[in-house]
């Protein structure tokens, strides 16, 4: 089984990097088993094409427009991604609408896509989240840990292993 835990956005506009920062959040925080690629995948869009094709579960986090206050975690499964990113947020979510709509084309879609979505506050140029997304990224980096659990990874904090070294 190959998972990919894809990071979006451009973490020089504060709020709209959480997807980013979260992924790399979550590399620092677990102990990632072999078969779990985590992906910086920035404002790539269709350049991502060949690194999503043929994996089993895509679990995607980033910045999302939603009706909900800003810092809100949402999460959304299957079907409701791609429909998510047509009604785009930002420019690189219409590179991703694309890349999964190649993916159907090709027969190379993933089983299953979730998307762990964070409602930003702030967009303005800058490389800090705004104070309450800097705490729903906490939130999301449980949300994605949860959903690898739930697909039979076995994660173990970084902190456990180091202190076993010790």
């Amino acid at each position: 089984m190959r998972v990919l835990v894809l990071g979006l956005g451009n973490i020089l506009l504060r709020d709209e990097g959480v997807g980013v920062r979260v992924i790399e959040a979550l590399a620092e925080r677990y102990v990632i088993p072999a078969e779990v690629e985590i992906v910086d995948g920035g404002t790539s869009g269709m350049d991502l094409l060949d690194t999503i094709a043929g994996c089993d579960h895509l679990l995607i986090c980033d910045a999302v427009r939603a009706d909900a206050p800003p810092g809100s975690v949402i999460k959304l499964c299957d079907a409701q991604v791609p429909a998510l990113f047509r009604n785009r947020f930002s420019p690189h979510q219409l590179g991703v609408a694309d890349v999964l709509a190649t993916l159907i084309l090709t027969d190379e879609t993933p089983v299953s896509i979730t998307l762990i979505g964070v409602v930003p506050s702030d967009l303005e140029l800058g490389l800090d989240l705004s104070p309450e997304v800097a705490i729903a990224a906490e939130r999301a980096v449980e949300c994605l840990a949860v959903e690898l659990r739930r697909l039979g990874f076995i994660l173990e904090p970084r902190s456990a292993v180091l202190a076993a070294m010790v």
